[in-house]
């Protein structure tokens, strides 16, 4: 079954039918998801969901976008709860340099700390790089990176980032982008990658794969992207989703699960 690494169904555009979607996965073989954070408020939401649903983990943690408003008493708030049962990761923590706020230092001062954090817990990191390849990758070099271990979520580079990423141990997020006609680097980077560290996603609500791009995503979709792995690497897609599936289980130390 599916495992995806990578949501937020306490997202407003789940609010009508969040519950039905949900309890409705098993069927559609998601055997489990993570819900991630990207703030403090969607931190909270994102234990809560953890809490409600067994089969749904939890990763808390401050994009970079949010930072802005980031304090000392909410690093303390995500320190305490990460060890919760149920919380598998700090994230998504990064840098995003697409928009213009918070300025770049701001974002590299907490991408940092919460680096930091998630070496404390021992939890592993969810990495959100969005136009800020060297910096990310400068960061994570000297901060250790390496030693805490992760997934570069969406990842959205070329090959030679993705073998810094891979050489470091790290997992890479693939989603639908994937599907995309216009996804040729993409494409390349799954074709390079060994199988053992890609881990499927959909960051939904966002990137649904074609052919219902633009469209609300949801875990129900990945089959989309198992079937462009399968054709990318030769693979049947029952391979794909058994290796995802334990890749993502390492990923997050789900060892009680193995």
């Amino acid at each position: 079954m599916i495992f995806d690494t990578h949501a937020h169904y306490d997202d407003e555009a789940f609010d009508e039918d969040r519950e039905e979607l949900l309890t409705s996965l098993y069927n559609h073989g998601i055997e489990a998801v993570t819900n991630v954070g990207a703030s403090m408020e969607t931190s909270r939401h994102t234990l809560e969901l953890a809490e409600k649903y067994p089969y749904i983990y939890g990763a808390i943690g401050v994009h970079p976008n949010e930072t802005g408003e980031l304090n000392e008493e909410d690093l303390a708030w995500l320190k305490e709860h990460s060890s919760h049962k149920k919380i598998v990761a700090i994230g998504e923590i990064g840098l995003d340099y697409y928009w213009d706020e918070p300025d770049h230092e701001t974002q590299k001062k907490w991408f940092i700390r919460q680096l930091s954090l998630a070496r404390e817990v021992k939890l592993p990191v969810i990495i959100h790089s969005r136009d800020a390849a060297k910096d990310t990758l400068d960061i994570m070099r000297s901060e250790g990176g390496k030693d805490i271990g992760g997934v570069i979520h969406c990842f959205s580079y070329g090959k030679e980032i993705a073998r810094e990423y891979l050489n470091m141990g790290y997992y890479l997020g693939i989603g639908g982008v994937l599907t995309f006609k216009n996804a040729k680097k993409l494409k390349e980077v799954v074709e390079y990658m060994p199988m053992e560290q890609l881990v499927l996603e959909t960051d939904c609500p966002y990137l649904a794969p074609a052919p219902n791009r633009g469209k609300r995503n949801s875990s129900i979709n990945l089959p989309y992207v198992v079937q462009e792995i399968s054709a990318i690497k030769g693979i049947p897609e029952e391979t794909v989703i058994d290796i995802t599936n334990q890749n993502a289980k390492r990923l997050y130390r789900l060892k009680e699960q193995l």
